[in-house]
């Protein structure tokens, strides 16, 4: 198995790539390469084109799908990207794709060119709402029924909308909102060694007495 990445590979799968920049079809915005990894941006709407072509050309022959995932950047008016990674054995390549979208925007499925799309999909729909047009089976994979939001949003709180408990008198699991039972911790990152400066209430109960004194000799 030869190592990766190889630098003549990469050098000539990034020509390959800036080749199709301009080309209104494939949709193709930019190549860059970090540490050996090759990025391509895209425009969205046309990622299953893109992605088709990079499947079969036969220099790359990019035929699998290892992950789809998403990014939240909240500060951005299309605020998502939507990363692919692609994989060819046979090339011994891999390859990054990016495509930016917003809220409101759905990107193409890619179900039906890479069958393991699908679970990957229902993920970045779960976890972050990006919608898949064309996903045969757009259902949350990871959080619970019901669940609200998007998780890994930045702008969805830590602690949740709501909490989860089993009820004894009803028997059956409850959804409750979120009811902090105490104020956020403290912490001072003094060293353990050395201990703090300041008392906690309740802390001077815990005082050990002070030694009687010692018995006095004749």
């Amino acid at each position: 198995m030869a190592l990766y990445p190889n630098p003549e590979a990469v050098a000539a799968e990034v020509a390959t790539l800036e080749a199709l920049i301009g080309n209104e079809k494939l949709g193709v915005t930019g190549v860059s390469v970090f540490v050996g990894e090759v990025t391509v941006t895209a425009e969205a709407a046309k990622i299953l084109d893109l992605l088709t072509y990079l499947k079969a050309e036969p220099s790359l022959l990019l035929d699998q799908l290892l992950d789809v995932c998403g990014v939240d950047y909240p500060e951005r008016d299309q605020r998502f990207d939507v990363v692919y990674h692609l994989l060819s054995m046979r090339k011994n390549l891999r390859l990054r794709v990016k495509i930016r979208t917003d809220e409101d925007t759905p990107v193409p499925s890619v179900v039906d060119l890479y069958p393991t799309a699908g679970w990957f999909e229902r993920e970045a729909w779960d976890l972050y709402g990006i919608f898949f047009a064309g996903n045969p089976d757009l259902r949350r994979i990871l959080t619970d029924y019901g669940f609200e939001g998007h998780p890994l949003r930045k702008d969805f709180p830590l602690t949740g909308y709501v909490e989860l408990r089993y009820d004894e008198e009803q028997k059956r699991v409850v959804y409750e909102p979120v009811k902090l039972t105490q104020e956020f911790r403290r912490f001072d990152f003094l060293s353990p060694w050395e201990g703090a400066k300041y008392i906690l209430p309740g802390d001077e109960k815990a005082a050990a007495p002070a030694a009687p004194p010692a018995p006095a000799k004749n």
